[in-house]
């Protein structure tokens, strides 16, 4: 039987984006994790150790104190209304905690192996909400902090993309389901947003077209008058769509005027901001895709 790998604290510190010095204060002082010794007096970290670190992390981040943190994982705290807490299971934060071992060593084979582990454990729904979505998250910050370089950013990105992209086509849709067309603002070039909300909507009993990322101005429109979908959905992660293109929210809310019969979200960080000082009259702004709802009738 093969043995679990084992993981030495430097490596723990790169998938966790925990430093050395915090995780063994984690350990000494909470007890959070307790990590095997070699016979040299080396720690070494299974992947169970991992997950909880990163549970640790996020609980930590939501203002829990390390006491409490500690608590939580051992499942003996309760939340103020007296129920217990919801915590990500160890074994979807250890999907994530593989997928940041093997997106550093820009393992295109290990990445593919682990998420269709993940998926076919998970099921779509949790896949992305669960494992997905916070690994994107953890590579943003990776990147943001320079742990991870550009390529690694990149490559774990696309491995991600292609993925969700080959679900999409194989999973299938009733051929009577309301469509709904899904697009990156002319300018946006980051198009993974998209493909998970696609995914979800699917999930709902929805078809799905994808435009895909910059599209040139004028081809929403086009393609929409086209295919008269239910639905249209924007996306736009940074502002620079609308700094490039001023134009095109007011021409896309104008053509959302001009077709009533259909509903126009639009969501993404970038446009939030965006609209926060330039807010559209047609257009539904939005990051809550449940606001949209499965197809009437549903």
């Amino acid at each position: 039987m093969e043995r679990a790998k084992r993981y030495y604290v430097k490596e723990v510190a790169s998938i966790t984006g925990l430093s050395a010095q915090v995780i063994r204060k984690w350990e000494d002082r909470y007890g959070i994790v307790r990590p095997e010794r070699l016979d040299n007096g080396y720690r070494v970290y299974s992947e169970a150790d991992i997950a909880k670190l990163m549970r640790a992390k996020s609980l930590q981040l939501e203002g829990h104190s390390l006491l409490k943190v500690a608590k939580l994982l051992e499942g003996s705290a309760e939340t103020d209304s007296g129920e217990q807490s919801v915590i990500p299971s160890e074994k979807k934060v250890g999907h994530t905690a593989k997928l940041l071992e093997a997106g550093s060593r820009c393992d295109e084979g290990e990445l593919s192996l682990i998420l269709r582990h993940a998926y076919n454990e998970l099921g779509l729904r949790s896949f992305l909400d669960d494992v997905v979505i916070p690994f994107l998250e953890e590579v943003g910050r990776k990147w943001e902090t320079e742990e991870w370089g550009e390529f690694q950013e990149s490559f774990s990105s696309l491995v991600i993309r292609d993925f969700l992209i080959n679900l999409r086509r194989n999973y299938k849709a009733h051929e009577e389901a309301p469509l709904v067309i899904g697009a990156c603002f002319p300018g946006e070039t980051h198009e993974i947003p998209v493909h998970i909300i696609l995914l979800k909507l699917m999930l709902e009993g929805y078809q799905t077209h994808l435009i895909g990322a910059s599209p040139a101005p004028g081809v929403i429109e086009a393609i929409t008058d086209r295919l008269d979908p239910a639905i249209v959905l924007l996306s736009a992660a940074t502002t620079l769509p609308f700094i490039r293109h001023p134009e095109v929210l007011p021409a896309l809310d104008r053509f959302a005027a001009s077709r009533p019969e259909i509903r126009f979200y639009a969501g993404g960080e970038g446009t939030m901001l965006y609209t926060a000082s330039h807010q559209p009259v047609m257009i539904r702004v939005t990051n809550d895709v449940e606001e949209i709802g499965p197809p009437s009738g549903n």
